[in-house]
């Protein structure tokens, strides 16, 4: 059985994100975005429309001086929704993050248009961050 197209787009965009191939995120993420981040760091909150999206990438890139790892464990995709399940890790200084998480993605027209990210560990992710 072949992957659902939404499965596929959102692999390319965490592989994008990966090696900050914007192009591809531009593609792929809808210009009027909005992205839900959990917590109480300084990640954390609702990012609305692509630039503010990007901005918050980049805080991420900045804050773990480029450590953020990301890795794939599983895809369930529909036409208008993908559920990733996914690990990451990164260090900053002398503390260490890993930790699971379930992002809920919405669909227009092959663009990202709503996420919500779901975290195993919401108190250490925001500790981290801090």
């Amino acid at each position: 059985m072949s992957e659902h197209p939404n499965a596929a787009r959102l692999r390319r965009g965490h592989e994008a994100f990966s090696s900050g191939d914007m192009d591809t995120l531009t593609e792929l993420i809808a210009e009027d975005t909005v992205w839900h981040w959990p917590g109480k760091s300084p990640i954390s909150g609702v990012y609305k429309g692509r630039t503010a999206v990007f901005e918050a990438f980049a805080k991420i890139g900045e804050l773990s001086g480029g450590t953020f790892k990301l890795v794939d464990l599983d895809f369930l995709a529909t036409d208008k929704n993908t559920v990733a399940i996914s690990r990451a890790t990164a260090t900053r200084g002398d503390k260490t993050l890993e930790y699971s998480f379930c992002e809920v993605i919405q669909w227009r027209d092959g663009q990202i248009v709503e996420e919500r990210i779901f975290i195993d560990d919401q108190y250490a992710f925001d500790e981290f961050w801090s």
